[in-house]
């Protein structure tokens, strides 16, 4: 049977950290926690689990996550966000690939929690992620908005759930999406990307449709609604923010 490392990044995350250490109990043969500094209980919640908590100036999501990842003692490496847990099915099925590495990398499904409701459709689920690779053949790409686990390989597919534990409010969400939106607009604009009147006009609408017509956000209730609203706004946001740095204004 493989030796798994089980690594994880953090930032003030003392209300989901427990109930993420505590999925990969009995599965992990080692657990790092690398953290931004937290200045709440983050710190002594993870050593009260025997954690190796090292802590890490916030380098970026991508960065933050292959610094975390080369700390890894073991070949096998099992990546997760502190507001994940593991499924009974998930771990199940992890238990037995330690015993039968067949691939170089596996994904699953991520089920994500909004504010105590499981959303199934509006585009977020099955929302796949490859967490579950050999050290030696992956590493995290993408920047720091899309950041994702590249496989240099096979990659398979697990049953269970990833269980995501997203947004405790609508609130939080909102304010998720300023900061996000902005970051692209960012990235996009530094690479070359420019917005216009016309892309801010018509792509939010088509978003909201996609997500709540043809990815059935419907059939999800009224966090479907809103989380497809919000979705919207999101690529409101981002063209708008990508217009004010073409005029030199501050985000």
């Amino acid at each position: 049977m493989i030796e798994l490392s089980v690594v994880i990044i953090t930032f003030n995350e003392e209300k989901n950290i427990a109930r993420c250490l505590e999925s990969v109990q009995g599965l992990a043969d080692e657990v790092i926690v690398v953290d931004s500094h937290s200045t709440d209980r983050t710190r002594e919640i993870c050593e009260s689990y025997g954690v190796r908590f090292v802590e890490q100036k916030f380098l970026g999501y991508q960065d933050q996550k292959n610094f975390a990842h080369d700390l890894a003692q073991f070949g096998y490496v099992l990546s997760l966000d502190a507001d994940e847990v593991l499924s009974p099915v998930l771990y199940a099925e992890i238990q037995r690939v330690k015993s039968n590495f067949l691939r170089d990398g596996y994904f699953f499904n991520r089920l994500t929690n909004y504010n105590g409701d499981w959303i199934r459709h509006c585009g977020w689920y099955p929302d796949r992620k490859v967490r579950l690779v050999k050290k030696n053949k992956a590493h995290w790409a993408g920047g720091n908005i899309h950041e994702h686990l590249e496989v240099d390989g096979t990659v398979g597919y697990l049953p269970g759930d990833l269980l995501h534990y997203s947004f405790d409010s609508i609130s939080m969400h909102i304010q998720t999406t300023d900061k996000y939106s902005t970051t692209e607009a960012r990235i996009l604009f530094a690479n070359g990307k420019r917005a216009s009147i016309l892309k801010m006009i018509t792509r939010p609408p088509f978003q909201f449709f996609k997500d709540y017509i043809l990815r059935k956000g419907f059939l999800d209730g009224r966090y479907g609604f809103v989380i497809c609203s919000i979705n919207a706004l999101y690529v409101l946001l981002k063209y708008a923010k990508m217009k004010e740095l073409e005029f030199n204004k501050p985000l």
